[in-house]
C-alpha cells in the first residue's frame, strides 16, 4: 500500500520534469542558450522560478537534461533499428528529413555543438562524448565493410567515419542557411563513394 501510494508524487515530479525540459528546449532554441533565463523558462513550464529551482539548480543542469532528451529521441527514432551498414543511408536520409521538421533545434544543436568547442563551456564535455561515441560507432561499422571488401581501397575505417560526421554536420548547417538544398542526396551519393561490393566497384548504399 505504501509503494503504492509513493508512485503518486514520482509520477508528478517526473512529468513536471519533463515539461520543464521541453520548456528549456523551447526557449534555448528561440533565445540560444547564453540569453535564455530561468524566468522565462519556468513561465513556459508554468510554475514559479523557484518551483524550477526546485528540480533544476542552475541553466547547465537544463542544458544537460535538454541534450540527454535529444539522444534519447535520436536512438528511439532510428539509431536501434539499425541492424548494419547496409541499412546506414535510408536511415540517415530518414534522420536528416526527421531533423528538418525542427529547423530551430537543429539550430539549437549547431550553436551549442560550436559554442562547446570552448573547454569551459558546460556542454563541453558532452559534445566531446558524443562525437566520440559516433565516431566509434561508424568506424565499427567502417570495419565490418572494409573486412567484407566493401569499402573504398586505401580509405581507414576510421577516416570514413569522421568524414560521414563532417558530412552530416556540415549539410544541415547548409540547409539552415538554403531550406531549398537537397541535403539527403548527398548523403547517399556521399556514402556510394566510399561503399563498393568489389574493389574498384561503387556499392548500393
Amino acid at each position: 500500500m505504501t509503494q503504492a501510494k509513493a508512485r503518486g508524487p514520482y509520477a508528478k515530479t517526473a512529468a513536471r520534469r519533463a515539461e520543464i525540459v521541453r520548456a528549456a528546449r523551447d526557449s534555448f532554441a528561440e533565445h540560444g542558450f547564453t540569453k535564455a533565463s530561468l524566468r522565462d523558462i519556468a513561465e513556459r513550464a508554468g510554475i514559479t522560478h523557484a518551483g524550477l529551482l526546485h528540480h533544476f539548480q542552475n541553466k547547465d543542469d537544463l542544458l544537460a537534461a535538454v541534450l540527454a532528451e535529444r539522444d534519447t529521441e535520436e536512438w528511439q527514432y532510428g539509431l536501434s533499428r539499425v541492424a548494419g551498414m547496409d541499412e546506414l543511408a535510408p536511415h540517415l536520409g530518414e534522420l536528416l528529413r526527421h531533423h528538418q521538421k525542427s529547423p530551430e533545434l537543429m539550430r539549437l544543436w549547431i550553436e551549442l555543438a560550436a559554442a562547446a568547442s570552448r573547454p569551459d563551456h558546460p556542454a563541453h564535455a558532452y559534445f566531446v562524448q558524443r562525437y566520440d561515441v559516433g565516431r566509434a560507432h561508424f568506424a565499427q561499422g567502417m570495419r565490418e565493410k572494409a573486412d567484407r571488401g566493401e569499402l573504398h581501397a586505401g580509405l581507414a575505417p576510421e577516416h570514413a567515419a569522421t568524414l560521414l560526421q563532417s558530412v552530416l554536420n556540415g549539410l544541415q548547417l547548409q540547409w539552415l542557411l538554403d531550406h531549398d538544398l537537397d541535403i539527403v542526396g548527398p548523403v547517399h551519393a556521399f556514402l556510394d563513394l566510399i561503399f563498393q561490393t568489389q574493389a574498384g566497384e561503387p556499392g548500393g548504399a
